[in-house]
């Protein structure tokens, strides 16, 4: 006698019953836009204060600050094309770089970027080794592409960041010094992972790097392919130097214009190293304390920092929730 299997039938019922919207990729569609509106809504105070100060900004500067910002999409898919040989579908390959911008601030260190890009790359045909490595190679490029800038500007005008600013009445708020203490912990723990997974990762990267180097020597024997790297890895941090800088022009900061893009360098190059979700805090406190430096006083840096994230950040967030979720119900991503 045969006993009917309850538990399965009634699950499959329920399922069948079940709405449409109720699938679980229709369930993860929703996801970043749930928990980047509860974002918004956390820090709402912070974005309607900068809205505040933008109301009495130049408007043409901050129109010039969108059209850099969204330049640096192009920029960015223009690197990421680069990583690997084989042609990207262009439209998909853009909208997944403005939808990682979503997933930036969910994760920190840019693993939410990451883990977009390597499914719009698993779903174009790359298999994993050459998809991690093509992450790893633009993570490569475009921190050398920063460093080299800085250096650049640094040794044309070596007095642009003046240390002493920070001791000449400049009284930085005590929150600043939250991201760096929780970035160094950070950091800390993920060295300390490091070292205890070490013997168990050797032979994994080992055949990573081998993939890599490989990949790298192909890009470069192509012109077109190493082109679009190393111009995409410097075009996006001078785009996204350019948007600080029109920002500062819009709220009249007395500051010269190459000085705010040698602050908005040196404060990202010093952000990386402290694994916040998206830049959020570290990135803003390493902008104020370089813009002070500059001769920027701690108000007028502020209000300078966050009319530059409400332009990056706040107001392509929605936007980019909403396409991240078009991408993933599409299996784009």
């Amino acid at each position: 006698m045969l006993v009917p299997d309850l538990p399965v039938s009634a699950f499959r019922r329920l399922r069948e019953r079940a709405p449409r919207w109720l699938s679980p990729r229709q369930v993860l569609c929703c996801v970043p836009i749930v928990v980047i509106g509860y974002w918004m809504f956390a820090h709402w105070p912070l974005i309607a204060g900068g809205a505040r100060q933008l109301l009495t900004a130049n408007v043409y500067w901050l129109l010039a600050a969108v059209g850099a910002t969204a330049l640096g999409w192009v920029a960015v898919s223009l690197a990421r094309q680069g990583t690997v040989l084989e042609p990207l579908p262009a439209g998909r390959l853009f909208a997944t770089q403005f939808a990682a911008g979503a997933a930036n601030h969910l994760l920190p260190a840019g693993l939410g970027a990451g883990a977009v890009n390597l499914r719009f790359l698993r779903k174009c045909g790359l298999p994993l080794g050459r998809s991690s490595a093509a992450l790893a190679l633009y993570l490569l490029c475009e921190s050398v592409g920063r460093c080299l800038l800085l250096l650049v500007l640094l040794a044309a005008f070596p007095d642009a960041l003046d240390l002493g600013a920070l001791h000449l009445g400049q009284r930085l708020p005590a929150g600043l010094l939250l991201p760096v203490v929780l970035g160094a912990a950070g950091l800390v723990g993920v060295l300390c992972l490091v070292l205890v997974l070490l013997p168990s990762l050797r032979r994994v990267i080992r055949t990573f790097l081998a993939t890599a180097f490989t990949d790298i020597r192909s890009l470069h024997a192509r012109p077109s392919r190493a082109l679009a790297l190393w111009c995409g890895s410097l075009g996006f941090p001078a785009l996204q130097a350019a948007g600080l800088v029109t920002v500062a022009l819009a709220l009249r900061v007395p500051v010269p214009v190459l000085h705010v893009a040698i602050a908005y360098l040196a404060a990202s190059v010093a952000a990386a190293l402290v694994p916040m979700p998206g830049g959020l805090g570290s990135v803003d406190a390493a902008l104020v304390v370089a813009l002070v430096t500059t001769g920027a006083s701690v108000p007028v840096a502020t209000s300078a920092v966050l009319g530059f994230r409400i332009i990056t950040v706040w107001l392509p967030l929605v936007p980019a929730a909403l396409t991240l979720g078009a991408l993933v119900r599409r299996r784009v991503v």
